[in-house]
């Protein structure tokens, strides 16, 4: 979808925790050694008990404060909030995306929580410009996104080949009043041939975490590949090449290519998955991409590509003129993604976003 009017990112921000690295990882027998190696992870980052929400309202607060200073937005400007999520937020039949409202904008607004999975930031982006379009009551959209897998019914460091699950949270600033980016294009597509991949071998009653089953997806894959080796027809459809229309269809309606873009930001996956999904589709090499940042960070759910974007901008990797792809996939499967010009470069003197602010810092 090609954004008509004047849509910006006005604000962005993240909170991630401190870094475990995969070394420690395999010396404490968490992690195989062979499966470090092969995944090219260095780090990931653990939260322990800082609940989701908590670090969606940390990462809301940075964009906040970004977005007031960039174009002028209040609390009263503010017409929603959406929150994405891949994970279990809190206790059943609550809403943390009202948790994240009250301990950041504070006004009766809309707030809700967006999916599916780890595209869910970019889902949440793409209706936020459908609102802003639609509604000229209000000037802006915060948007979050938050996970934390420290659950017990949890494996961080074996539940996929394709991640290491990290904790942290993100958020950016929807706005018609301009910012650091302009929102070009937006747009997905999905392969619903593979919806069975993130569930295979799993009845849908009663859920599997009511049960106490772990959010396991190599389980998942093996049962599909002895289904497979039995007999049973694997999916006709390439994921990659779902990744690779979808790219140069939103580089299209951007009215640009692959060729004048700067950098991607794409999930943290492993190595070989990130290989294998988005660079060899598109046929670039790590360097374009966030490849040696996220390899310290991990999978951080939905979060990812803003992460990415925030840490290129703040380190002035990316300026005024350049033009970023957001890539994102996800279960369904579907892939999203959403190409930005920066508009402004990044003037506070702040720390670097990987660097996990103090007390004083989180409530400022």
């Amino acid at each position: 979808m090609r954004i008509l009017g004047d849509v910006h990112l006005a604000g962005i921000g993240s909170w991630l925790p401190e870094a475990v690295t995969t070394q420690e990882a395999v010396d404490r027998g968490w992690y195989a050694f062979a499966d470090r190696e092969g995944s090219g992870m260095r780090a990931v980052r653990v939260a322990g008990e800082v609940p989701a929400p908590e670090m969606a309202v940390r990462a809301g607060r940075t964009a906040l404060r970004r977005a007031a200073d960039a174009a002028g937005l209040t609390p009263d400007d503010y017409g929603a909030l959406l929150h994405a999520a891949t994970y279990h937020q809190g206790p059943d039949g609550w809403s943390a995306p009202h948790y994240v409202l009250r301990h950041t904008l504070d006004r009766p607004l809309t707030a809700a929580q967006i999916g599916p999975g780890c595209l869910g930031m970019l889902a949440a982006l793409e209706l936020a410009a459908h609102r802003l379009t639609a509604d000229p009551s209000r000037d802006a959209v915060l948007v979050t996104s938050a996970d934390n897998f420290s659950a017990p019914v949890v494996d961080r460091w074996n539940s996929s080949k394709l991640f290491l699950l990290a904790d942290g949270g993100a958020a950016a600033v929807v706005s018609r009043r301009g910012g650091f980016a302009r929102l070009l294009s937006i747009g997905s597509a999905s392969a619903p041939a593979l919806e069975e991949m993130h569930r295979a071998g799993e009845e849908l009653f009663p859920p599997g975490i009511t049960v106490g089953r772990s959010l396991n997806f190599e389980e998942r894959n093996a049962h599909l590949r002895r289904r497979w080796e039995q007999g049973t027809a694997a999916p006709a459809v390439h994921f990659g090449d779902v990744v690779a229309d979808t790219v140069d269809r939103v580089l299209e309606e951007a009215g640009t290519s692959l060729e004048k873009v700067t950098r991607i930001c794409h999930t943290g996956y492993a190595r070989g998955a990130l290989h294998s999904i988005y660079l060899a589709p598109l046929d670039v090499e790590p360097a374009l991409g966030t490849w040696e940042f996220t390899r310290d960070i991990g999978h951080v759910g939905a979060a990812d590509p803003f992460i990415g974007l925030e840490h290129l901008w703040a380190r002035g990797e990316v300026g005024p003129g350049d033009q970023v792809v957001l890539l994102a996939a996800g279960p369904g499967m579907e892939v999203a993604c959403a190409v930005v010009e920066i508009t402004a470069g990044h003037r506070e003197q702040t720390a670097h976003p990987a660097h996990r602010p103090t007390a004083e810092e989180d409530h400022r």
